[in-house]
């Protein structure tokens, strides 16, 4: 049996920007779309701009700005789930003996020092956290 094809399609108006249905849109609902909007190829990527005729890609400096945003947010996660929530709580931090609380001290400095590495952000080395 084969699956539901989905029609995906993009749009794009130059006050409203893009946007992306997910199946075939009726000439009623085209007609409540804000004059000059313009059908257009799906977007590539979520850091591709549109110059009004085109997609354009991103420069390698945005490419870049946004490895660096993951591999924070992905830090910063791993703060908040796997440290912080030890460490900030003095029943916990007590519970853990002095080698338990040195290796967790050392993964999350590992964890904040991690922007400081070499290939920082394309080539990141993820510290393990001790058991």
């Amino acid at each position: 049996m084969g699956g539901v094809k989905i029609m995906e399609k993009g749009f794009y108006h130059s006050s409203r920007g893009y946007w992306q249905t997910n199946s075939e849109v009726s000439d009623e609902i085209i007609a409540t779309y804000p004059d000059g909007t313009i059908e257009v190829a799906l977007k590539p990527s979520q850091l591709h701009t549109f110059n009004g005729t085109e997609w354009v890609a991103p420069t390698q400096s945005e490419l870049d700005a946004e490895a660096e945003a993951m591999v924070r947010r992905e830090r910063d996660n791993l703060l908040a789930t796997e440290v912080d929530s030890i460490v900030s709580n003095p029943l916990r931090w007590a519970d853990l003996s002095a080698t338990e609380q040195l290796e967790m001290a050392n993964y999350r400095t590992a964890l904040l020092n991690i922007t400081e590495q070499e290939g920082f952000p394309h080539n990141v080395v993820w510290p393990v956290k001790g058991e």
